[in-house]
């Protein structure tokens, strides 16, 4: 899967395009308005992640261009200006998603994961992940074909453990992400700790291998 990197600020960009890299994705950076024109014009990308404010033009223009070539990329906006009507208009333009700075790697990732999925897999709500199998348009859990009943949060936390398989997640990243996401409260360790030890003692229980790892001082990574 290839993915164009839109943005000016150089490090970020090149952060963001090395995390990728680890989940298999083909990575493109360009700071430039006009650079991005001109690698649409020679590669079809599977999801573009866009910075609004270029130095030599406007994100949004940048979207209706997309838009109007009829180019089957989704588009995900990574952007520092949090405001209802910026949000609105790059949604309204055509963006699929939009992901105020400063983000975790991890959420990025699910969402990109998430956007490639709805565009490309045709419909295909259900992920697997060896036994486990979730699908997504019922919020239904099954392991080796038996349902597994889990809270929303729980539920929640293994979409994000699946979508960041391999990695190492702070748990602060796990509480931003599956708790905060539309909140200002913090959430502490030990409610993380509870409902991960829950989920992993539900999935084990199932008959799943224990793919649950703690990884002391910093979180956890979910791993065969």
């Amino acid at each position: 899967m290839n993915i164009l990197i839109v943005e000016d600020e150089v490090d970020l960009a090149e952060e963001v395009a090395k995390y990728l890299s680890d989940f298999n994705y083909k990575c493109t950076t360009v700071t430039l308005y006009a650079s991005a024109l001109e690698s649409l014009n020679y590669c079809e990308y599977s999801a573009i992640l866009l910075d609004l404010k270029l130095p030599d033009g406007h994100g949004i223009d940048l979207i209706h261009h997309i838009k109007k070539k009829k180019l089957t990329a989704g588009i995900i906006v990574l952007s520092a200006i949090d405001e209802l009507d910026m949000r609105i208009k790059a949604l309204e333009a055509g963006a699929d998603d939009f992901l105020t700075k400063p983000f975790h790697l991890s959420e990025l990732n699910a969402r990109v994961k998430a956007l490639i999925r709805r565009n490309f897999h045709h419909g295909d709500n259900v992920l697997e992940y060896n036994e486990i199998k979730i699908d997504v348009a019922k919020l239904a859990v099954t392991i080796n074909d038996v349902n597994v009943p889990l809270t929303s949060k729980e539920y929640e936390l293994l979409l994000y453990f699946i979508a960041n398989a391999g990695k190492v997640i702070t748990k602060e990243a796990i509480g931003y992400t599956v708790w905060n996401h539309h909140s200002n409260m913090d959430v502490s360790s030990e409610i993380i700790y509870t409902h991960v030890k829950n989920l992993r003692k539900k999935l084990v229980a199932a008959g799943s291998n224990d793919y649950v790892k703690s990884v002391y001082g910093i979180g956890y990574k979910f791993d065969s």
